[in-house]
């Protein structure tokens, strides 16, 4: 019998990868979002459903519709430059929601998408899945209550995978990184906090696709369990960025700058709304931030096949290829450009 996968957040960056991954893997996909889908963007065969997850009776009647369900990927998530109440909702209600209303509905398993965003901007690295969760902001905040909800229900006997994905990109990524790309694309001076000499993981959509498939279906004693994932192969900042300048052939170079005064330009722009880029991004981009998946690698033999420099360059052609098509919208998801605010001034500067 066929598997068939509920995909929660199905319209997004995250949703519509899985939906074509899981569909090479013979699966099933049901795609539920608050956001309209566009079918020609998927995998043919795909289901969809448009709802709330924070609506219990939406998400019991998706799963009694397009049942038997044999896996819930729980990938649904309020975005940062979304409302506070909003985030919270969404990312913590919402996650209540779909497990309860999944383990009601039989099924055996919900795989839940956190964010390595639960631990902060911590002084130890490599990052393992045992260091403190220290939240930063509405999201990362709500990401730490939500997987506090799912070791509850791990605690009553439910299996509850939880993945805690790096930032993660591809073709179609959009959000912060076209605000990157539109700036190489331009031949602009990239600026960067500091002199660039930290490492800073990032991750590939489609080996985030693999681990979360392997999280949906090997054993249960061996996913039950938080699993880091983030680029086994990522240089620093100013070498990862560097690459993307040389490969976009742009006269586009890394530009270092002062990291506390950009800081508090940064913050002060934030408070009134004239940049995109919140207090985590600004907080440690000139940190490092790499955690370790050694747990994943030994437990589910799940091994990242792209380099930090890889994953960027794909995206960045996909850009390129796409540019003229994306229009002049903004919004706050990864599937569309953001505003850039007081930036776009200072792109010009630049």
């Amino acid at each position: 019998m066929t598997m068939r996968v509920l995909v929660t957040g199905g319209a997004g960056f995250l949703g519509v990868n899985l939906a074509h991954h899981l569909s090479m893997q013979g699966v099933t996909v049901i795609s539920l979002d608050i956001a309209t889908s566009v079918a020609a963007e998927y995998p043919p065969g795909t289901i969809f459903r448009v709802g709330d997850v924070r609506d219990p009776g939406t998400v019991s009647r998706t799963l009694a519709e397009t049942g038997p369900i044999d896996v819930v990927i729980h990938a649904a998530a309020a975005l940062p430059l979304w409302r506070p109440h909003d985030i919270r909702t969404t990312n913590i209600a919402g996650t209540h929601t779909v497990l309860d209303c999944a383990r009601s509905a039989g099924v055996p398993r919900t795989v839940f998408i956190s964010s390595t965003a639960v631990y902060g901007v911590p002084d130890k690295h490599p990052i393992d899945e045992t260091d403190p969760m220290i939240g930063v902001g509405p999201y990362g905040e709500s990401k730490v209550a939500a997987e506090q909800i799912c070791a509850a229900y791990r605690a009553q006997g439910y299996c509850v995978p939880v993945v805690r994905p790096k930032t993660f990109l591809g073709p179609g990524r959009l959000g912060v990184f076209q605000i990157l790309y539109d700036w190489v694309f331009a031949g602009k001076r990239i600026p960067i906090l500091g002199p660039g000499h930290n490492r800073y993981q990032l991750l590939e959509v489609s080996d985030l696709c693999d681990a979360i498939w392997r999280a949906a279906t090997h054993a249960s004693d061996r996913v039950n369990d938080t699993f880091n994932v983030g680029a086994s192969r990522f240089a620093t900042v100013a070498e990862d960025v560097g690459d993307l300048c040389l490969h976009a052939g742009t006269r586009a170079q890394v530009f270092p700058v002062p990291a506390w005064p950009a800081k508090t330009a940064l913050r002060s722009l934030e408070a009134v709304n004239l940049s995109p880029l919140y207090r985590w991004v600004y907080g440690t981009a000139d940190r490092d931030s790499y955690v370790s998946t050694t747990k994943i690698s030994d437990a589910l033999d799940w091994h990242p096949r792209h380099s930090n420099a890889e994953a960027l360059i794909h995206a960045y052609d996909w850009y390129v290829e796409h540019r003229s098509e994306l229009g002049t919208s903004t919004g706050v998801t990864h599937r569309v450009a953001w505003d850039q605010g007081a930036l776009a001034l200072l792109k010009k500067l630049l």
